[in-house]
């Protein structure tokens, strides 16, 4: 645990800016922002209103879909590459902040998306293992479910356990632990669906 919160200790003006710049971008509502620049509404009021690429999916088809999850999935690319560069110790809790701007974007009154894009860019910086890992589990398991959720869940929980017992990284362990939880927080709504039978597949 020490490994991981000491970086927090003693931090300069330019670290702080660093980590508050991980949380904004992590906020930019790309699925938003790239359906309304194509002139194709609020997703918010579509589907399941989430700014994810799931929702896009379903709402606007692969093209926008596939450009929304790039968008996302960048954030975490970004962030992790500026932060190795500049301060390489605080790359974690920006790993942590990213995805937190993304579900809890200022510009949205705190209600974004889910976090899976953000976090599979995360992890892919991190430890690209780790995220192929990751990223592995979700196709298997959404190949033999066609459930968006449940395949996010799994594969959210793995990162933790890998880093943990395979790893030995004490420090990644608990930012991906952390993120996890914060994955499987946000959803709630979801496993409620899985548990009655009622979350949607995809055709």
């Amino acid at each position: 645990m020490n490994e991981f919160l000491a970086p927090l200790n003693n931090m300069t003006t330019m670290q702080m800016l660093l980590l508050a710049f991980s949380y904004l971008l992590g906020s930019i509502p790309f699925g938003l922002l790239l359906t309304r620049l194509a002139n194709m509404g609020d997703i918010r009021q579509k589907g399941s209103g989430n700014i994810g690429a799931t929702n896009v999916l379903r709402v606007y088809g692969k093209a926008m879909a596939a450009l929304t999850l790039l968008a996302d999935l960048g954030k975490g690319v970004v962030v992790l590459g500026v932060m190795k560069f500049y301060a390489p110790a605080l790359q974690y809790w920006a790993a942590i902040l990213v995805v937190v701007g993304h579900i809890f974007p200022v510009w949205l009154k705190f209600n974004g998306g889910k976090g899976v894009a953000t976090y599979a860019g995360v992890l892919m910086m991190l430890d690209w293992s780790l995220g192929l890992l990751a990223a592995a589990c979700w196709g298997l398991i959404f190949a033999l479910t066609r459930i968006s959720s449940l395949s996010a869940l799994i594969a959210a929980m793995m990162p933790p356990v890998v880093a943990a017992v395979a790893l030995c990284n004490g420090a990644l362990f608990y930012a991906t632990l952390s993120l996890s939880l914060l994955i499987w927080a946000r959803h709630i709504s979801n496993i409620k669906r899985l548990l009655s039978g009622q979350e949607g597949r995809f055709k």
